[in-house]
């Protein structure tokens, strides 16, 4: 079999190709990514070196662009589409939101053309659980597949907007489509502007963690490997049609995920420091993955402390990766000690 996968370059894609590459042995990958700074090829350069041009292949370009996204697929003739390819910074969504809409809706529609026209046997959309809303700090309740999107900042309504997309082409088209709305990830190779790379990293080089006042908004984690494994098994033995939670039922506060880097770090409390929330600071995800895990029969494997103590450990030696991350020119940091005066324009 043969995956396109869009976004390889980030995050959970470069984990999920190098997943794959790992336990399908026989299988290849084309990795399409634009490289913006969120995307790094060297997260892949071992796999690159290790299974190139056989079992991988890079293709450089944007999602937006149908002729390139039609040409490779002409060209590499893809059974399944995999669409990490998002922006999916919070906070950035709240500056420039236009990106945001662009990327992750229009270039998921230009992706759903080209997988029509070239007969892709599966279309699995990567989602997030924030498009459901928020519930409350005290809430008995959870997110089932079937809860009302209710997004409240500009990357969740885009992302929301995009699986609406997905379905739409399933029940117009026909689309043989998947999605998959995870919870908070964590692990290696996670940008440094995310919450547990750059918590982790401003306590190694003794920075201060800033924290949002409402501090004990609580998300639910799980760790990346964990995720790849759930999509797998959704392409293999998920239904064409159907949206699958996946979560690991583990809240942790902000509070506490600093905490627990400083603790493991061996750094003071001091470090922490508390900034106004930005808009739109939802207070808390937690998603029913019991149908992933009855229909599927996927379950989290990674105990969160094993998750995280390997995580920071991960950061601790591999700080060649995210330096060169951190002294890239990038126009759109985000200042998140400076809301009220944004709030204020």
């Amino acid at each position: 079999m043969k995956l396109l996968v869009t976004g390889g370059a980030g995050f959970i894609g470069t984990n999920f190709i190098r997943y794959w590459l790992r336990h399908y042995s026989n299988d290849a990958v084309i990795n399409l990514d634009r490289l913006t700074y969120a995307g790094d090829l060297s997260n892949l350069t071992d796999i690159a070196e290790t299974h190139c041009p056989k079992r991988y292949k890079f293709a450089h370009g944007d999602i937006l662009d149908s002729t390139f996204v039609e040409d490779v697929l002409k060209t590499e003739h893809p059974d399944v589409i995999v669409n990490f390819a998002a922006e999916s910074h919070n906070s950035r969504a709240i500056l420039h939101p236009r990106r945001f809409f662009e990327t992750n809706v229009m270039g998921t529609q230009v992706l759903l053309d080209a997988a029509r026209q070239y007969g892709v046997q599966r279309f699995h959309h990567i989602s997030t659980c924030e498009v459901y809303g928020e519930l409350p700090l005290d809430s008995p309740h959870t997110f089932s597949e079937s809860a009302p999107y209710r997004p409240q900042t500009p990357y969740n309504a885009s992302k929301a907007a995009a699986d609406h997309l997905v379905n739409a082409y399933f029940h117009s088209f026909g689309m043989p489509i998947t999605i998959s709305n995870c919870a908070n990830n964590y692990g290696p190779y996670q940008h440094p502007e995310k919450l547990i790379p750059l918590f982790t990293t401003n306590a190694i080089q003794n920075l201060p963690l800033t924290l949002y006042q409402s501090s004990h908004n609580r998300r639910e984690w799980l760790h990346v490997e964990d995720h790849c494994r759930a999509i797998a098994a959704v392409i293999e033995r998920g239904k064409i049609g159907e949206t699958y939670n996946v979560g690991s039922g583990i809240e942790k506060s902000i509070e506490e995920i600093s905490d627990f880097i400083l603790d493991t770090l061996g750094k003071p409390q001091q470090l922490k420091t508390y900034v106004p929330d930005r808009p739109g600071h939802d207070c808390r995800y937690l998603l029913d993955s019991q149908k992933i895990t009855h229909e599927v029969g996927w379950e989290p494997r990674i105990p969160f402390e094993e998750g995280m103590r390997e995580t920071i450990r991960w950061y601790v030696e591999n700080k060649e990766w995210w330096q060169a991350i951190q002294q890239k020119v990038d126009d759109g940091v985000v200042q998140e000690d400076k809301w009220e005066t944004f709030t204020r324009r």
